[in-house]
């Protein structure tokens, strides 16, 4: 039951990051989504820029994803589970970059039907942040299935590039830019 003293406190203010969250958070296989040695397993690198374009060294990025197959390492996913894959990810930016060691997913069930092109969500907290912020990697091998995704197509044409990771010799990079000039698009969640 609530008192009426209870029902008119006021909340507690937000807080931001503080500057060393990544240091109680990472762990060392944390990059590894798939082990070493995984056939078509690739890198995910990119860094955290802030505004004024800077690197940010003290940021944490987690990774969830589906397998090859799209098939996701959850209770909730009717197909099964997935064997040697756990989707999550997790490194900090703490050398200028963070690195994730996986494969590229495959696409997703969506929502009425719809399928969802392969991607990977991001989450980013840094110093300075509030709540974390969500976005989307998408790959570029897949251009076909972009304009078929319900998510990707509700972000603004000239803003989908963001969400786009480069190919490099041994997979991908993706920049996250918090602010300024091409910043990324982020997703309420």
């Amino acid at each position: 039951m609530t008192t009426e003293a209870e029902a008119t406190l006021p909340s507690t203010p937000s807080q931001t990051v503080g500057p060393f969250l990544h240091i109680g958070l990472t762990w060392e296989d944390g990059p590894h989504v798939v082990p070493e040695g995984t056939p078509g397993a690739v890198w995910l690198r990119g860094r955290v820029l802030d505004g004024s374009g800077e690197t940010i060294t003290d940021a944490l990025v987690e990774t969830w994803q589906a397998d090859a197959d799209g098939r996701f390492d959850h209770p909730d996913d009717p197909r099964g589970p997935v064997g040697d894959f756990r989707g999550f990810g997790r490194s900090d930016t703490t050398g200028g970059s963070f690195g994730i060691h996986t494969v590229v997913p495959g696409p997703v069930p969506g929502f009425a039907d719809e399928v969802q092109a392969p991607h990977i969500d991001v989450s980013i907290l840094a110093r300075g942040l509030v709540h974390r912020t969500v976005t989307r990697i998408y790959f570029p091998e897949h251009a076909d299935a972009h304009e078929h995704d319900p998510v990707l197509r509700s972000v603004p044409a000239e803003r989908r590039e963001t969400l786009i990771a480069t190919r490099t010799d041994d997979g991908y990079v993706f920049d996250v830019r918090l602010q300024g000039d091409r910043e990324t698009v982020f997703f309420d969640v």
